[in-house]
């Protein structure tokens, strides 16, 4: 059973292998001018989609001709190279094409998840009695496509990732983002620090007040909280085990290219027609 359809695997793989570099069939600096022939980028990349999915150890998710530390050795090479973020940058740019980002509004909201690992971006979680946890910091556009993204320790406050979250997202969207575009913020980040920074980032901000009950003031943050549940459908995501800042960046930005690419086929199955699309709404 496949740990994704292959309608959502098959377009982040072509887009994947074009990111990767070439690489010979055998170590060149081998001591012995031989070794064995290196393990297909797929077959890593499948591991790597199971081990997102599953949130399975390295020793579980490896096929015959493919170790753990060949899967580790992959992840940190590729986390070192940026190609989760250039991934979920071309996704961005489909979606924008096919159906179109509204970058008027953002949102953006904290979340925070179990880390165990003591790691880069992990902190006592002041929701699970002090154990490890992450924080992630989600920027997404008026219908929840995530647009930018930042890790710190769970005992980070929110508004301390949001500058990050703003430059991860200025970052991933470039000139696609209009000028002074509203974000959307809950009453965690109501404060003159922040209205500082969004007056230096050319934001209008619209956060709720304190003290007022959410039903009254809703506003327009829940699909950010949306795409919180779709980040956390991923066991990577919802307990990482990564122990430095590039791959907990990796898995999460490649999380976020599955979510937008799943986005993108829901919107797009009733606009376009292409022989591959999915018959139902719902992608098992």
């Amino acid at each position: 059973m496949p740990a994704v359809p292959s309608c959502l695997f098959e377009p982040l793989w072509d887009q994947f292998s074009a990111l990767l570099p070439e690489q010979p069939p055998y170590a060149p600096t081998h001591p012995l001018g031989c070794h064995r022939r290196r393990v297909p980028d797929r077959v890593v990349f499948e591991a790597i989609v199971r081990k997102l999915i599953f949130d399975a150890g390295y020793e579980r998710i490896p096929e015959t001709g493919c170790s753990d530390w060949t899967i580790r050795d992959r992840v940190k090479t590729w986390s070192a190279l940026g190609l989760a973020p250039e991934l979920h940058r071309l996704t961005l740019a489909a979606y924008d094409q096919m159906i179109g980002l509204e970058l008027d509004d953002l949102l953006a909201d904290g979340y925070i998840t179990k880390a165990p690992a003591r790691s880069e971006t992990s902190g006592p979680s002041p929701a699970d009695r002090r154990k490890g946890g992450l924080k992630r910091s989600t920027a997404t556009d008026a219908t929840g496509i995530p647009v930018g993204l930042a890790a710190a320790g769970a005992n980070r406050h929110d508004s301390k990732l949001l500058e990050p979250t703003i430059e991860a997202a200025k970052a991933q969207l470039g000139a696609a983002l209009p000028e002074h575009p509203r974000i959307h913020l809950d009453s965690a980040y109501n404060g003159r620090p922040v209205a500082a920074l969004l007056d230096h980032h050319g934001l209008d901000g619209q956060i709720a007040a304190k003290g007022v009950k959410a039903p009254i003031q809703a506003g327009c943050r829940w699909p950010v909280e949306r795409t919180n549940s779709w980040m956390n459908g991923f066991g990577e995501i919802r307990r990482c085990h990564q122990r430095t800042r590039a791959a907990t960046e990796f898995f999460l930005y490649l999380a976020a290219a599955f979510v937008t690419v799943r986005r993108l086929i829901q919107q797009a199955r009733t606009r376009y027609r292409w022989d591959t699309r999915p018959t139902g709404r719902r992608l098992r």
